[in-house]
């Protein structure tokens, strides 16, 4: 089974970035734990703060892998292009978000993801992936 999460903008700055909200650990450092925890499954890691190469990669995976777990991060309250990049291709689509984006701005709490994807995982921290990950098992 291959698995791949893709992370939008930001994301990259995990465990140095607003710590109170996001946590203190890199995402490569939950990756690797999760790599291991998993060792079944065949994971892939894709982080880019740029709108088209995420689209680019959901594109280039979205008809060969079993799943894609997608944290668009700001991107998803502003990118129609990235739903309908999900809503393009085959392969089922997780949405994932490490804070309560309903618990933030108003602004938040829009998704042009969500209507494109099989199930939404919001607020769990870094554990979202993992439960994520889960639904594909």
């Amino acid at each position: 089974m291959r698995i791949a999460i893709i992370n939008g903008p930001n994301l990259n700055l995990l465990g140095k970035r607003e710590p109170e909200l996001y946590g203190g650990m890199t995402f490569e450092e939950y990756f690797e734990n999760l790599k291991s925890k998993y060792p079944t499954i065949e994971l892939s890691y894709y982080q880019s703060n740029i709108e088209g190469e995420l689209i680019d990669k959901i594109q280039e995976i979205g008809f060969s892998y079993d799943g894609i777990i997608v944290n668009a991060a700001a991107y998803t309250h502003t990118s129609v292009g990235i739903g309908d990049a999900i809503k393009a291709i085959t392969t089922p689509v997780v949405e994932v978000h490490i804070s309560n984006t309903f618990a933030r701005e108003p602004f938040r709490h829009q998704s042009y993801l969500s209507p494109n994807v099989k199930g939404i995982i919001v607020g769990f921290g870094l554990q979202s992936y993992e439960l994520a990950l889960q639904s594909y098992i």
